[in-house]
């Protein structure tokens, strides 16, 4: 039993900072209702936290192996553990998303090493085993987190959405402490704080202008002044990384076709699948009245829909070419967002049902061979970063995906009565939500398809006749 100690620290971790990434959907009602917050506000209780592992990801995976991973897993339990200390106390809308923000610090830390620790730790049918199991129980936190977090909103509070982190925190760290061994330190390696800084600025300066927008119209000064930084910024990173001779994201692997369709998945993934999720929330809640464990519980049908097609179609996909089921596990994602247009203004919860369940089935058609495609795209010694890139990615799109959709949510149901303004402004977001991964599904499926074409065959000149002496 001492053996799988080491197993149980890595998916106490990483189950608590994944189900952080959906336990707050449900409670946003009544965050809402007790900070007395807007839409925009509750935008950033998700992004703060999102947009902070997508920055930080790769640059906590150099510094883990510079100084260390356990050393670094630890730092990130005790930083996650004292930031929903935070969120669980905060006063204000303000105070909740910068705590939101630490906790996402605390989580990039631990989702930057905890597969380098389980890797360390088993070897053989050990290793399989261990990276099997942390992988369903990452599967499984998404729907645990929606059910959870409706429970302890319903029963007890919103903030106990966060203290509930603070004895798993407590137990992770103790196990960790004991069952990992010593990590090995790369003392030559360098950190790119450029890097890390600039993709940081243009990621959260694009957010908040979209946000902004969606607040203040596309005209605002403020939205406008945003959006600028964040291509300036965006940029200087591109410049950075081309010039760096230790790059956060070396941009060369980004010129093979495979690693770049799997970078646009991993982001089309959370944006037609999970940015639609605060909008839904809010509908089942402010317009139906369910309560927070109802709305939860109706949001499961997504969760064991992709569980269940995951394990019983997993293996039988597994020969098949990622062009079908990376690129058509997207395009049914979106098609799901799309039926979720079949939400009318006297529809009851069950209207989600069709979009889950195709949105569900194309989580579990795409999302276990996701990283294995991108990780087979790029040389062995890049793995690591491969795999940083595309965690990046996937929370990159949920970020600009829930800051995208709240404003085209807002929009679409400007100038009308309260009632139709919602119902519209929820299908026109949804829809976008549709299309974008239909469309994204369709340039993964043509990326993948040109990776694997042969390369040509060099050109040979016919050797030249022998001259007659």
């Amino acid at each position: 039993m001492r053996k799988w100690l080491p197993l149980l620290a890595a998916c106490l971790g990483s189950f608590m900072l994944l189900i952080d990434v959906t336990i707050v959907n449900v409670a946003l009602p009544d965050i809402a209702a007790d900070l007395g917050t807007g839409l925009s506000g509750l935008q950033w209780v998700i992004d703060g936290y999102a947009l902070a592992l997508a920055a930080l990801l790769l640059m906590l995976g150099a510094l883990a192996d510079r100084f260390g991973a356990k050393p670094t897993y630890l730092i990130g339990l005790a930083l996650f553990a004292a930031a929903s200390l935070g969120c669980g106390v905060a006063g204000s809308a303000s105070v909740l998303v910068a705590a939101r923000a630490a906790q996402g610090i605390g989580g990039a830390a631990m989702l930057a090493t905890t597969l380098s620790l389980l890797h360390a730790t088993y070897t053989g049918r050990d290793r399989g085993i261990a990276f099997s199991a942390w992988g369903a129980v990452s599967g499984a936190a998404a729907g645990v987190g929606v059910v959870l977090g409706g429970a302890l909103t319903d029963l007890l509070s919103w903030r106990w959405i966060f203290f509930v982190n603070l004895p798993i925190a407590a137990l992770a760290i103790a196990l960790s402490a004991i069952a990992f061994g010593p990590s090995p330190r790369r003392a030559d390696r360098r950190v790119d704080l450029a890097g890390m800084l600039s993709f940081t600025v243009a990621a959260t300066a694009a957010t908040y202008g979209i946000i902004r927008a969606g607040e203040h119209g596309w005209g605002d000064r403020g939205a406008a002044a945003a959006l600028i930084t964040g291509a300036v910024a965006l940029v200087v990173f591109v410049a950075v990384e081309s010039g760096s001779a230790a790059p956060m994201l070396p941009l060369p692997l980004l010129r093979g076709a495979g690693f770049t369709a799997t970078l646009i998945a991993a982001a089309g993934l959370s944006f037609a699948a999970f940015s639609t999720s605060p909008l839904l929330s809010l509908w089942l809640q402010q317009y139906l009245h369910l309560s927070p464990l109802r709305a939860g519980l109706s949001m499961l049908p997504l969760s064991v829909c992709a569980f269940l097609v995951s394990g019983v179609f997993g293996r039988l996909l597994h020969d098949v070419a990622p062009k079908w089921t990376i690129g058509g596990g997207l395009a049914v994602i979106g098609a799901g967002s799309a039926l979720l247009t079949l939400i009318g203004t006297g529809s009851s919860w069950t209207a989600t049902i069709p979009g889950y369940l195709l949105i569900g089935a194309g989580v579990g058609i795409m999302a276990p061979p996701l990283v294995a495609v991108g990780l087979a795209a790029v040389p062995l010694h890049q793995s690591g970063t491969a795999a940083g890139a595309i965690n990046t990615a996937r929370q990159l799109g949920l970020a600009l995906g829930v800051a995208v959709l709240g404003t085209v949510f807002r929009n679409a149901g400007t100038g009308k009565t309260p009632g139709h303004a919602f119902v519209d402004g929820l299908n026109t977001a949804t829809m976008t939500a549709g299309v974008t991964g239909i469309l994204s599904g369709a340039l993964v499926f043509a990326l993948y398809t040109r990776a694997a074409r042969p390369a040509p065959a060099p050109v040979v000149a016919p050797p030249e006749p022998a001259r007659l002496a």
